[in-house]
């Protein structure tokens, strides 16, 4: 069953609207849902001290590798990089790289990145060489604020030498181009107020702009399912099924095709239940024979710090299955052993 059935079934809701902030010295701020918190009592000259010994031991010690790194938060291991290459003149990256194989290696350099490497090393990934990885631009673009976005494109510029929004150009084409670049342009809304008049509104020239007429006008879905806000888009699919017999992703599916399809609906998966679209990518990844590893590492390591406890509540709701059980039956070894750690107890 698609996310959008079990949407439907009411097994995925829709965005929770309980209250996501919590107040710290009487400031507001947002409720941590990640799996990766700051350790406590943190000592970075500790940590790489610990590290350099794991690394230089005459049998690499994996175990306390994996420990210290998926128990520390991106911002201290950015701080044990450093005091790690004051003490011993080498970059840490290098040392792991030197010791670690295959895809628990891959985990853990993508745990020293800084978020915003991170992602412009997943889009170099996804548009260097032949072909391109849709599904990875429209995952990073829909799914991080503007600020990020344009921390993204900065150091994109600076690492690979390229503008971003140049690579996108010359790699995808057409409406998909179109609907990518609107998501840089980073004019989203991202009050979380609802507007239920401009959803009603929003809803019906959605209605006409696509089952209303002939064909289908794409740059109208473009412009407000790319500047809509997630909570102001879930109120629109609401208001949707009061003009059309069909959902809105139906009526993407029979209007368009190919990457513009994708696009939009990926984009309505995220308005809807961001944790869930993540599930469900992840669920997708260990489906059937063989595992797409580069999913599993991107989600898990990007979303550790953001909303993994969400997603791996979304799963279990979804799927019938933790997260954790799935990941064991399809990984073994110390690779297994690092994605759990990300995932939190259960």
């Amino acid at each position: 069953m698609s996310i959008f059935g079990k949407f439907l079934k009411g097994i995925v809701h829709d965005r929770n609207p309980t209250d996501d902030t919590v107040k710290v010295k009487g400031k507001e701020k947002p409720k941590f849902y990640g799996t990766v918190p700051p350790y406590p009592n943190f000592n970075a000259s500790s940590d790489a001290s610990v590290l350099q010994s794991a690394i230089d031991s005459k049998d690499v010690d994996e175990d306390v590798i994996i420990a210290v790194l998926v128990k520390r938060n991106n911002e201290q291991r950015q701080k044990i990089k450093m005091v790690y290459e004051a003490s011993t003149g080498q970059r840490l990256e290098e040392d792991l790289k030197s010791v670690l194989r295959s895809h628990l290696e891959d985990v853990s350099l993508a745990l020293l990145m800084p978020p915003a490497h991170f992602d412009a090393y997943l889009l170099r990934k996804a548009t260097k060489g032949l072909g391109t990885d849709e599904d990875v631009l429209v995952e990073i673009f829909a799914t991080r604020t503007h600020q990020e976005i344009q921390e993204i494109k900065r150091v994109f510029q600076e690492e690979y030498g390229k503008d971003l929004k140049e690579v996108i150009e010359d790699e995808t084409s057409g409406d998909f181009t179109k609907a990518l670049l609107a998501m840089m342009d980073g004019k989203k809304d991202e009050d979380h107020e609802v507007d239920i008049d401009l959803a009603r509104k929003d809803a019906e020239t959605l209605f006409e702009a696509g089952e209303n007429t002939e064909g289908i006008d794409v740059s109208t879905f473009i412009d407000i399912l790319t500047t809509r806000s997630g909570p102001q888009l879930s109120k629109t699919f609401q208001q949707y099924a009061a003009v059309s017999d069909l959902t809105l992703p139906k009526a993407l599916k029979l209007e368009l095709s190919g990457d513009i399809e994708d696009c939009l609906i990926d984009i309505v998966k995220c308005a809807w239940n961001t944790p869930a679209f993540f599930a469900e990518k992840l669920h997708l990844a260990m489906k059937g024979h063989g595992t797409c590893e580069d999913t599993l590492i991107r989600v898990l390591v990007s979303r550790s710090e953001v909303d993994l406890k969400k997603i791996v509540e979304e799963y279990r709701a979804m799927y019938d299955f933790s997260l954790q059980e799935d990941i064991l039956k399809d990984t073994r070894g110390h690779y297994e052993q690092i994605l759990l750690g990300l995932c939190g107890p259960y």
